[in-house]
This record gives C-alpha cells, sequence and structure tokens, in this order.
C-alpha cells in the first residue's frame, strides 16, 4: 500500500516496449538507499517491483495487463515520473490508501490558475471504471488528491503549489493521459453493495 503522497520525482533511464511487456529503467535518485530486490515502488501511480537495482537505478518489468490499464506504454526515456516506496505499518498516512492498481487512463480536459494553485479537471474514462465523489480521494499518478465540482465523466482537483512543486503534475496539459485510481475503500464498498 502507499499514501499518495509522492517522495521524489524520478527519471525514467530506459523503456523497453514488446508484445510480452516493457521494461523500465527507473533512476530512484535517493529512494535507491535502503532499497532492495523485490520491494513495491509506486512509478506514477503504478506498483511496481524491482527486478535489478544497479545504483540508483532499478529496473522494473512490466506485464502486458499493467500495459493495457496505464499510460506506461507511452513513456520514454527521460519522462520524469512520481515516486513513493511502500508504506510501513506506524507511517503517517497523510494521503489516502492507494494500492497502485490503477484502474484507469483519464485525460487532462483543463488546467487553469486559482489563487495561489491551480484546478485541474480530468475527465474520466469511458465504462465507468472510475468513478468518483464529491469530496472524495482519487490518486492521479500517483498523487492523493480530493475531488471536486464531480459532474458526469469529468472532475476537478484543485492543486496547492507545493504539490505541484514535487510532483510531475506541473507538466500536465490538457490532452494528456494520466493514471486514475479510485479509492480502494469505495471499490469495496461498491463491490459489497452489489453483492447484496
Amino acid at each position: 500500500m502507499f499514501t499518495g503522497i509522492i517522495e521524489h520525482v524520478g527519471t525514467i533511464t530506459a523503456a523497453e516496449h514488446g508484445h510480452g511487456g516493457t521494461r523500465l529503467g527507473v533512476d530512484l535518485g535517493p529512494l535507491a538507499e535502503g532499497a532492495r530486490l523485490g520491494d513495491s515502488i509506486c512509478v506514477s501511480g503504478a506498483c511496481l517491483t524491482i527486478d535489478r537495482l544497479d545504483g540508483t537505478i532499478a529496473a522494473f518489468d512490466c506485464s502486458p495487463e499493467t500495459r493495457r490499464k496505464t499510460t506506461i506504454a507511452g513513456w520514454r526515456i527521460s519522462r520524469r515520473v512520481n515516486l513513493e516506496r511502500a508504506l510501513r505499518v506506524g507511517d503517517r498516512l497523510g494521503g489516502h490508501l492507494v494500492g497502485g492498481h490503477v484502474d484507469g487512463v483519464g485525460r487532462v480536459a483543463e488546467r487553469r490558475r486559482e489563487g495561489e494553485g491551480e484546478r485541474l479537471t480530468i475527465t474520466l474514462p469511458d465504462g465507468g471504471a472510475v468513478r468518483v465523489v464529491e469530496k472524495g480521494s482519487l490518486a492521479i499518478d500517483g498523487v492523493s488528491l480530493t475531488t471536486w465540482d464531480c459532474r458526469g465523466a469529468r472532475c476537478s482537483i484543485a492543486v496547492i503549489p507545493h504539490t505541484l512543486a514535487r510532483t510531475t503534475l506541473a507538466e500536465l496539459r490538457p490532452g494528456d493521459p494520466v493514471n486514475l485510481e479510485t479509492d480502494p475503500i469505495g471499490r469495496w464498498v461498491e463491490a459489497m453493495m452489489g453483492r447484496s
């Protein structure tokens, strides 16, 4: 599990896309200290497992399913990615529970300055895989955010300057695809209510 509070913005150093999946190299920077093979890292919203470590560079294998559900198929060398290590028992939960299991890919519809921060409007993917509620939690490229102005297939997020400065959200432009993960507690409640 993760919290959606980004620890570091890393860079993709290798991206090999094939029929069997994708192999990524990511510069973890300071997060490489203490990292081990088999550790889970949330990479712009997708929970990936460290397969190899060479200094600060971690290698990850992504399955075809992970590629289908995320923006990974479009990732290239030098792309910046949001990074977070897995939550440890006893850590503060500053964001919300994030599983690193992307529900679908949305698109940036609009970004606009509001006060010191920005308003980001996201178009949700078709099919209802990503559900949002007013004042609920949504992970966008791994960043824990609070939704508002939820209307049909769109929702808005207020992004404060601190978040803009410490994540890749400031780099997003209208039309850009983003990894989205619904609040896992809401997902479970919805599934259980559907069965009763």
